[in-house]
């Protein structure tokens, strides 16, 4: 029986980690902004191309970027961006070819609250007190284990074992590094200033807005044809607000916002959670 549970245990924890590690990824994406990276796309409607950049009816008066080129304006969006203390981010990571829908709420104290889709499952994903919880569809668990070639009468087992709850994760737990990863917005900002070079020779292009806010343009053109177009607040701090990936392989978009705004998550009912520590002996609490 306990080398029964154990493999039970097994499974959901490595069934959570291939759902988190996209969502790891998608945690990511601002500094492709400048580099090749992984790949945002639309928004968690997910749309089948990549969201256009439109032009900005109006535009701030005078231009707070007036006299300033495109890379002293990144250098600019990084140092704001990385003092966040929390950020929304919503929009579809493709990595290695699965598209991943993601809409999460990020703090700087370690927490998050979000969902995400993939191939037609759906799941919740929270982190509070350093326990992460993740809450799936049975679409959502199959396609995950799945993914990982695991055998139809413990996918089945184990699908059974997670209805209707919440998988909880604790600190030491096996894949509990890895969905950390998802809500640590401090290592997040941290890769914006990793190589200061890979942000060099971005030029300017019309401004626009996002969420009715006026924004300026930064465009990096790579061979290939594929350019990126990251697009920084004109108003109040110099937030990135959107990416646009257009061209090469996975074009498509992401948005930020709700910069510096409290997170607020909940920490599901003890009933309706499937506590690991419970089901494999000997693994930490």
């Amino acid at each position: 029986m306990a080398s029964h549970r154990k493999r039970r245990a097994a499974a959901v924890v490595c069934a959570a980690a291939v759902a988190a590690g996209p969502v790891a990824v998608a945690a990511g994406p601002l500094p492709a902004a400048f580099a090749a990276g992984p790949v945002p796309a639309t928004a968690p409607a997910a749309a089948s191309g990549p969201a256009a950049v439109p032009a900005s009816p109006s535009a701030p008066t005078p231009d707070p970027f007036a006299g300033l080129g495109a890379d002293e304006i990144a250098d600019r969006a990084v140092t704001a961006t990385r003092s966040a203390t929390s950020l929304r981010m919503t929009g579809r990571v493709v990595t290695e070819g699965q598209p991943l829908d993601i809409d999460f709420a990020v703090n700087d104290r370690g927490e998050c609250t979000g969902a995400m889709r993939i191939e037609g499952g759906a799941a919740a994903l929270r982190r509070i007190d350093r326990i992460t919880y993740i809450k799936g569809d049975e679409a959502f668990w199959r396609v995950s284990m799945a993914s990982q070639g695991m055998p139809d009468a413990q996918i089945d087992a184990t699908v059974e074992l997670v209805k209707g709850r919440w998988l909880k994760i604790a600190p030491g737990q096996a894949g509990s590094a890895d969905l950390s990863g998802v809500c640590d917005l401090k290592a997040l900002l941290a890769d914006l200033d990793q190589d200061k070079e890979e942000r060099r020779g971005l030029t300017r292009g019309p401004d626009s807005e996002v969420d009715r806010t006026p924004v300026a343009n930064l465009v990096k053109k790579r061979p290939g044809g594929e350019t990126t177009t990251v697009s920084v607040a004109q108003e109040g701090r110099p937030y990135i607000l959107r990416m646009v990936r257009a061209g090469g392989g996975q074009p498509g978009a992401v948005r930020f916002s709700d910069y510096d705004k409290p997170v607020r998550v909940v920490v599901p009912p003890a009933a309706e959670t499937v506590d690991l520590s419970k089901l494999e002996p000997g693994t930490p609490a």
